[in-house]
């Protein structure tokens, strides 16, 4: 377990205290909001970064050499 410092204003300690902010169970639930909100922001992110510059199409046989040079450099990896 972690504990953590911050500073902050006076009227910001006094009214989160008032709201039971401080309460490591509610601080922690607030924490694991903005950090599931950052995850998504990023994912959104990267969702329109993709989307403005796409993939172009692959043809079976670049698939087929893609998979196979997946599949030699896993074999190298594990001494095979």
């Amino acid at each position: 377990m972690a504990t953590v410092q911050i500073t902050l204003s006076d009227d910001l300690a006094q009214e989160a205290a008032r709201e039971g902010l401080f309460d490591s169970m509610k601080m922690e639930a607030i924490l694991r909001e903005q950090l599931a909100a950052a995850r998504i922001d990023r994912m959104q992110a990267a969702r329109a970064q993709m989307a403005a510059k796409p993939l172009l199409p692959m043809t079976a046989a670049e698939i087929e050499a893609e998979i196979e040079a997946f599949r030699t450099e896993q074999r190298r990896a594990a001494g095979a």
